[in-house]
């Protein structure tokens, strides 16, 4: 079986979800090659076939139209299948002639599957797949569910009609993309992230209320994180003189960045708030191995791995009760959720959880990490993917 994986770049070895996948696929003597716009990572683990050349100098650029018209011409038959399949979704013949170019590396392929890695990958290649034979498979991540479609209404009712597959990381987005049009009876499979545990430490102590708390969040700095609410019940909680620290991991637009700081700066929280921005992802692991309480309160997630990689080190995980959410923390039992995005809320579950007895602390801690053993492993989610393209 021949599989080629669309994505935007290779992934980075700390990006255990397609990294994981990509391995265990070829373990099992399946053929796996990906397409990308670039491999500035120096990808080895499979093939790695580089999207058409896009340049700003018109020359250069016909230049790079010609030859890839002439490295096209084994493939006639495929780019008059996909003529034909564009013009009969209206398509005009400059834009048919334009995505022939930009999908060209994806024509050449000989593939049983064709996987778009996220749903916005596909769009402008929908009907790819069909010219070259191959089964279409896209995966629902939730960017492609929760954001773009606000900006971008109905921007998949062309990729519904022709995705043969569908993979989603949790229930919640897929219902939502069924809401999008997707149909009810196109088949699909929810596999989650997994965890690599094996490269992760676990909390072998739980501190009580009245130390110095370290508190993590790790989020890009943008407005579906809800880092609003979380800064403003550290005000909260420093106002009822609780000792702590809360640690941001991530970045953003600087526009967001800059708001969250100034929030940060007017609530008098500097010595309590720091911002780390990005960082390696095993320097983030150290950082999350001696907090105490690891807290995600997005407006909106579709399932998260770093609340997954927090209850996987025995961390007390506190999140909203949104999204997929619900699917990672069993509510009471691995974890906290808490509702309404209000930060007397989140502020209010912190103080609980802190006030809870060692002992019933402790359980929460070897819940979350037995179920993530259980559950969310790489071995598990290498056979849901065998599974899938079978």
């Amino acid at each position: 079986m021949k599989i080629g994986i669309v994505l935007s770049k290779p992934p980075g070895y700390s990006e255990t979800f397609f990294y994981s996948k990509i391995k265990g696929l070829k373990e099992n003597g399946i053929n796996v090659s990906l397409y990308c716009q670039t491999n500035k990572n120096d990808f080895t683990l499979c093939p790695v076939i580089k999207a058409p050349k896009l340049s700003r100098n018109p020359m250069l650029q016909l230049l790079y139209f010609i030859k890839e018209f002439f490295l096209l011409l084994p493939h006639f038959p495929a780019v008059i299948r996909y003529i034909k399949l564009e013009h009969k979704e209206g398509t005009g013949i400059l834009q048919i002639f334009k995505s022939i170019y930009l999908n060209a590396h994806l024509l050449k392929a000989k593939l049983d599957w064709l996987h778009f890695g996220f749903a916005t990958m596909a769009l402008g290649s929908e009907t790819v797949a069909k010219a070259i034979n191959a089964k279409m498979a896209v995966s629902f991540r939730g960017f492609d569910i929760n954001v773009y479609p606000v900006k971008h209404p109905n921007c998949y009712q062309r990729l519904w009609k022709y995705v043969d597959k569908v993979h989603s990381i949790s229930q919640y987005l897929l219902d939502k993309a069924k809401g999008m049009g997707l149909s009810e009876n196109t088949s699909y499979a929810i596999i989650t992230p997994a965890v690599q545990l094996d490269k992760l430490s676990v909390s072998k102590s739980i501190k009580t209320a009245n130390e110095h708390i370290k508190i993590v969040t790790i989020a890009r700095l943008t407005w579906i994180k809800g880092l609003d609410v979380a800064i403003a019940a550290m005000d909260k909680l420093r106002n009822k003189g609780l000792k702590f620290t809360y640690y941001i991991i991530g970045e953003g637009n600087q526009n967001y960045t800059e708001r969250y700081k100034f929030m940060v700066y007017e609530l008098g929280l500097k010595e309590e708030i720091v911002f780390c921005g990005k960082l390696p992802h095993q320097d983030t692991l150290e950082h999350l191995s001696t907090a105490n309480i690891y807290v995600q309160p997005s407006l909106n997630e579709g399932f998260c791995n770093a609340v997954l990689e927090a209850q996987a080190m025995g961390k007390l995980t506190i999140a909203s009760n949104v999204g997929g959410l619900p699917e990672n923390i069993v509510n009471g039992k691995t974890g906290w959720l808490f509702d309404d995005h209000k930060p007397e809320l989140l502020a209010g579950k912190i103080e609980m959880v802190l006030a809870l007895q060692t002992e019933e602390k402790q359980l929460i801690s070897q819940n979350a990490q037995k179920r993530v053993s259980e559950e969310f492993n790489i071995e598990k989610q290498r056979k849901e993917f065998l599974k899938f393209y079978s």
